[in-house]
């Protein structure tokens, strides 16, 4: 019998907390909540979890040394994460929002606000179910069909451009990166927790 995987998610005060774990809970998994580095360093996955601004965000994860202990625990021993939203945001190298802040840098692009030339017209923030396409190639959506709806709320994103690793790719006006996965680094643009039975 093997053992069950120690996973943390991350709570800096920024996140959707509850509905993360009301997910993974009906999914059979049993996450910890922590803030502490310690438990991050030791998880074997961590999810970051995040609605709001990414220099506040980036500020407290810092101010906590929650960001040490994720890139100890992400490059260091390699350990999964999965970026959810705003916490998807923060693995990439950088943000615009707010003023210029740097991110984690897991991921070589800059997070930017859509701009209302790209949107043609289109709303922000970007909110409700908007069609994915999905790679082929891809664990995080084993099983799943070419294209599937996911929720979204956003007005910031990262360009669809060429990077390392398996992409989904969302339109609203413009492409965007819905989803991306590379080693040990996941993100989802979507609130997989409010995407329903996807």
């Amino acid at each position: 019998m093997s053992k069950q995987k120690k996973i943390v998610v991350v709570d800096y005060g920024k996140g959707n907390l509850w509905s993360v774990l009301s997910a993974l809970d009906f999914l059979g998994a049993s996450p910890n909540i922590s803030s502490n580095p310690k438990d991050i360093v030791k998880a074997d996955a961590i999810i970051l979890p995040g609605v709001g601004s990414f220099r506040l965000a980036m500020q407290t994860l810092t101010n906590k040394n929650l960001d040490e202990a994720i890139k100890e625990a992400v490059e260091i021993k390699q350990r999964k994460i999965l970026g959810i939203c705003l916490g998807f945001q923060m693995l990439a190298d950088s943000s615009t929002e707010d003023g210029m802040t740097a991110g984690l840098g897991f991921i070589p692009a800059p997070v930017e606000s859509f701009d209302a030339q790209e949107l043609r017209g289109k709303k922000l923030p970007h909110i409700g179910f908007n069609r994915v396409r999905l790679p082929n190639s891809s664990s995080l959506f084993h099983g799943f069909k070419t294209e599937e709806d996911f929720y979204f709320v956003h007005s910031y994103r990262l360009l669809s451009q060429v990077l390392p690793g398996v992409n989904a790719i969302c339109n609203y006006g413009v492409d965007f990166l819905a989803a991306y996965e590379h080693e040990n680094v996941f993100g989802a643009q979507f609130h997989p927790e409010k995407s329903q039975t996807n």
